[in-house]
């Protein structure tokens, strides 16, 4: 069963950084794009970052630019949102998805909460 499996996420201070991971599990992805998106309470999920397997291209919102970083570690199937000078309106639940290449995220993670106090 292929399944994506999130870990990290918690309540931090305004300003300070967390990293969130995302691991692949019943399968390799060589191609396909992955992706991070948010959900705050009351508002539309929406999307954050993503990454591609094999280039590696990243794109991000341009509320996160210059603060979120996502990368990819191919020998391990996962894929990393660090995020730094947080702010309390990046409050959310994030969640990870994969696209394999249908050009939709057809799988999803179980989603992690991100609490920034101010």
């Amino acid at each position: 069963q292929v399944q994506l499996v999130q870990s990290g996420g918690g309540l931090v201070q305004a300003g300070g950084s967390l990293r969130l991971s995302c691991a692949a599990s019943g399968r390799t992805f060589s191609s396909g794009t992955m992706g991070w998106f948010r959900q705050a309470p009351g508002k539309e999920r929406e999307f954050v970052a993503s990454i591609t397997w094999s280039a590696g291209n990243t794109y991000y919102a341009d509320s996160v630019k210059g603060r979120f970083t996502i990368s990819r570690d191919n020998a391990k199937n996962t894929v990393y949102l660090q995020m730094n000078s947080l702010k309390p309106e990046d409050t959310a639940v994030y969640y990870c998805a994969a696209d394999s290449g249908a050009g939709y995220y057809g799988l999803w993670g179980q989603g992690t909460q991100v609490t920034v106090s101010s």
